[in-house]
């Protein structure tokens, strides 16, 4: 348990950021769980559509630090070839 007034802050704090950082983290699958399961039914317009809205989300995360910035580029890639292949 913090014994200092300045540990007791920093606790608080960190409580805050760790809900904050969460929020942020479960928008992002959020968005991606989107696009998979277009994907996954197949209807390539209903998959772009929803990878443009997540593409910002995910870029947005890894801005705030919530993952890197190569995590969310790579995402990004898999989830527009994933789109891509479905025309194929």
């Amino acid at each position: 348990m913090a014994n200092t007034v300045s540990a007791k802050k920093m606790t608080r704090k960190i409580a805050k950021r760790t809900a904050i950082n969460r929020s942020r983290r479960s928008r992002m699958r959020t968005f991606v769980r989107k696009v998979e399961e277009a994907i996954a039914t197949g209807d390539q317009g209903q998959a772009l559509t929803a990878l443009r809205a997540a593409e910002p989300e995910i870029m947005r995360a890894a801005q705030n630090g919530i993952v890197h910035k190569n995590n969310a580029s790579r995402k990004v890639s898999r989830l527009a070839a994933r789109v891509k292949a479905i025309a194929a």
